[in-house]
């Protein structure tokens, strides 16, 4: 026992540390980039509006979310604390202004974190098709995985041609340095990662999981974690040269051995934070690799910062 409170009371003191040192770090450099200044006054439509024919999807910044379908995880108030990483379902999340999407399933076709599932993936289509309808220009990047623990579901891949085969950018690496206009009316690179499933071939109508990137580690402590995806995005390309898309998540996890295991309060250690990471990233260079931005609750500073530096990118005033 006094070993287990002794680790507790350690684990305590390094968070601690850890995020002052982040405080201060935000205290004497500030969190300004190219374009920080911006405030959209419409998320839903913000890709439409910073003009689709002159914007090549390498340098656009994109806003994602991490395990998107987890509003309705769990139990209220008994399981949910522990897996939700999402409070707005997928509609509202792409309306809030979303573009990259993490979906995990199960071989039920129901999403899932971990052991628990939720709803069908039936809702999440819908919900991504009902945006696409009300919206023209917007690009969803669509991550669906086979979570951790679980088999495929059976046809999968057909399923997902069939329900948004209209709308699918076949998979092609010389879409990156096309404008949205040119994929009109094709919206959704959907990118398929089963376990033991055959992968998505080069021309399919989804897309591989060499075709989204990511580095993650496992850690509840948030400088340890902003200081690896830092490292990480400096080893990528820059965006101009990459023929794929690269994620930093600016996200930390609770782990068994602690107390706190809750998302939300582990995960806010790290969520305030992302501003100051996009200025680290120009403070160190990393300026022109910064690609998707995935995040726990995501909000609208968040997406306002991601478009911001999308227009620096494309040469519009603030």
């Amino acid at each position: 026992m006094g070993s287990l409170i002794s680790r507790q009371i350690q684990r305590t003191k390094d968070v601690s540390y850890e995020e002052n040192i982040l405080q201060h770090l935000y205290e004497t450099c500030g969190a300004e980039f190219p374009g920080s200044h911006f405030r959209p006054t419409d998320h839903k439509n913000w890709m439409s509006n910073l003009d689709p024919t002159r914007l090549p999807l390498f340098k656009i910044v994109w806003p994602g979310t991490h395990d998107s379908a987890t509003d309705r995880i769990g139990l209220p108030s008994i399981s949910r604390p522990f897996a939700q990483c999402q409070t707005l379902g997928i509609y509202a999340q792409l309306v809030a202004g979303t573009r990259v999407l993490d979906i995990r399933v199960n071989e039920d076709c129901r999403v899932c974190h971990g052991i628990l599932s939720s709803y069908s993936m039936d809702v999440v289509l819908d919900d991504v098709k009902k945006f696409l309808s009300e919206t023209k220009h917007e690009i969803i990047v669509l991550e669906v995985r086979t979570e951790f623990g679980h088999k495929d579901p059976p046809d999968f891949d057909k399923y997902l041609t069939d329900r948004l085969g209209e709308y699918l950018v076949p998979q092609d690496e010389g879409v990156f340095s096309k404008t949205i206009a040119d994929l009109a009316p094709k919206r959704v690179i959907c990118v398929w990662k089963p376990r033991e499933a055959a992968e998505p071939q080069p021309g399919s109508l989804l897309w591989s999981a060499g075709y989204l990137r990511d580095n993650w580690i496992d850690t509840d402590l948030p400088l340890t974690k902003f200081n690896s995806n830092m490292e990480y995005l400096s080893q990528q390309p820059e965006i101009g040269d990459r023929k794929y898309l690269y994620r930093v998540e600016n996200t930390v996890t609770p782990q068994a051995d602690n107390l706190i295991v809750c998302v939300k309060p582990v995960t806010d250690r790290i969520h305030k934070h992302a501003r100051l990471f996009i200025s680290q990233c120009f403070a160190k260079g990393n300026g022109d690799r910064l690609q998707v931005l995935s995040t726990d609750f995501i909000d609208a500073d968040l997406v306002d910062a991601c478009v911001g530096l999308t227009r620096a990118r494309i040469g519009l005033n603030p």
